[in-house]
């Protein structure tokens, strides 16, 4: 006795039903299929259970679900110790990571392995350090200090695991990160083009963006689908855009770029559309920008970004010439470790954070795989155990969207997102969930989970998958996984070219400070 814990009533309802079957997937078949007695005999105290009759009632729930309703019915989150058995036997995972690396690195970008961290030059431990210092991979940071790296660890707490500790507010990561992506396209690509042939070959920035006419301006619309001869067209003719701003309530900033004729239309580069966004001047261009570094009032100097951070902006300026310089001296052996961010607009600052990395070449630095085939857990949970929400998604639009969210709830814009292709599973009738996670769906038959809510607790996952390997044979066979998503063969991209991204205004990276948040982000679901 004693490696799990099960609901008492359960387990001796189970025991009672199997007496007459030799068959523990017959015998979960028999109890579930009595709907009322069962539902009855679940919520009660748990009691030990010895490892192997908790591996062989897991298995026979998950083995009978799978072959009587599907696998997809079967789920859990990635980080339960039975995520592996479950994805291989097609069922859901559920994840928790942002979609971002899929957004701008590509679908399926696998992330840096654990063992490759001490081979960067540079990391930075980026989000709640708490929970990152007790991540597996930990170690193996600190290994890396050795070689001489350096870390510096960005969060609403100081650690004692790196050399240097950027303390910023909750929820303004992104502000910080905006501001040093200033300081790089200033240094590294105005002031000396050091990564000029990194951008041409590797992502968006040469693209052409159409510009589309607004009053006395112009509001940047979609790629035109071929670049330019260069990063900019600067030197010709310019106009003034209007780009979202955030900052200081839903507003407009009014800045000049460079444009060329396509056809009937004039375009710009999505260079010179970030330079804009960023406030980097240049000569001749209108509108209205920062004045230097030590501006406060144009975003996203390291002077504004002070006001909201607490990151003393000679301290910003380091840290931003500390990573480009290294980026540049090491061919883009700089990483990013994201950890948990404290904000509604976690999305957007990662965003932010993700695009320094594609700014200095360091595109596989990022510490974080990309979602793939995975269900994202919020939607799954809105989706099957909540009800229709009374939230207005058109809120977050920026004020020259085109309507495409009023009056919408984030329910109605979440079952879009999935017909257009968002991974998504059935409600479960077998969920494994490694903590708390409340509201479930109402169809679950057996909750795996820590805490007194649960029917079982977690039992050995390499006892389950034995015992799910011997039922198998008689009930169903397991489905083959679903083959590993490539990373796109095509471009790192810091113009995400989606309706949904234009009409909240972060198609490009932005800033939104913390505040006003929903269930289902549609930024969060664009792939």
């Amino acid at each position: 006795m004693g490696g799990s814990q099960v609901n008492q009533a359960l387990v001796r309802l189970y025991f009672e039903v199997k007496g007459g079957l030799r068959d523990p997937v017959a015998a979960w078949a028999k109890l579930t299929g009595n709907s009322q007695l069962y539902q009855q005999a679940r919520g009660g105290r748990r009691v030990p259970l010895d490892d192997g009759t908790a591996a062989e009632l897991t298995a026979a729930a998950i083995v009978h679900t799978a072959a009587e309703h599907g696998a997809d019915r079967v789920a859990a989150l990635s980080t339960s110790p039975l995520a592996g058995l479950v994805a291989g036997l097609g069922g859901a995972v559920l994840t928790e990571q942002s979609n971002v690396p899929d957004q701008l690195l590509g679908h399926g970008f696998p992330g840096t392995l654990p063992e490759e961290w001490p081979h960067a030059a540079y990391v930075l431990l980026w989000g709640e350090n708490n929970r990152l210092v007790r991540t597996p991979g930990m170690p193996l940071v600190i290994a890396g200090r050795y070689k001489g790296q350096k870390v510096v660890a960005i969060g609403p707490h100081p650690t004692r695991l790196s050399d240097e500790t950027l303390v910023v507010r909750p929820g303004t990561d992104g502000a910080l990160a905006m501001a040093m992506g200033h300081v790089l396209l200033k240094e590294f690509f105005l002031d000396r083009a050091a990564f000029a042939g990194h951008a041409m070959e590797r992502t968006d920035l040469p693209f052409l963006v159409r510009l589309r006419e607004h009053g006395d301006a112009f509001v940047a619309g979609g790629l035109v689908g071929r670049p330019a001869e260069g990063l900019s067209v600067y030197g010709g003719d310019a106009v003034e855009v209007l780009l979202p701003r955030f900052d200081d309530g839903p507003g407009l900033l009014r800045r000049g770029v460079p444009v060329v004729s396509d056809g009937d239309e004039l375009a710009t580069t999505v260079f010179d559309l970030l330079l804009a966004v960023y406030g980097v001047a240049r000569d001749g261009l209108p509108g209205h920008w920062p004045g230097g570094y030590d501006d406060r009032g144009e975003p996203y100097t390291p002077a504004w970004q002070e006001t909201y951070t607490g990151v003393a902006a000679s301290r910003t300026l380091k840290i931003a010439r500390e990573l480009g310089v290294t980026a540049e001296k090491t061919g883009g052996r700089c990483m990013i470790v994201p950890g948990r961010l404290e904000t509604n607009h976690a999305d957007t600052a990662y965003r932010a954070m993700l695009a320094l990395l594609v700014l200095t070449g360091c595109g596989s630095g990022w510490a974080q795989a990309g979602a793939g085939s995975a269900v994202p857990l919020v939607p799954y949970l809105c989706l099957h155990a909540c009800g229709e929400d009374g939230m207005d998604v058109g809120a977050l639009s920026w004020p020259l969207a085109a309507g495409l969210f009023d009056r919408r709830s984030s329910r109605s814009v979440l079952l879009e997102a999935v017909r257009d292709g968002l991974p998504m599973a059935p409600s479960p009738r077998v969920l494994a969930i490694p903590r708390p996670i409340y509201p479930l769906p109402p169809e679950i038959e057996l909750l795996i989970g820590p805490d007194d809510r649960c029917d079982l607790a977690p039992p050995d996952a390499h006892l389950v998958a034995d015992a799910v390997a011997k039922l198998t044979v008689d009930h169903a066979e397991p489905a083959a996984p679903d083959p590993v998503a490539v990373v796109n063969g095509g471009r790192m991209r810091l113009l995400v070219d989606h309706a949904w991204m234009h009409e909240y205004g972060e198609a490009l990276p932005t800033y939104r400070p913390p505040g006003l948040g929903l269930p289902v982000k549609p930024t969060q679901l664009v792939r």
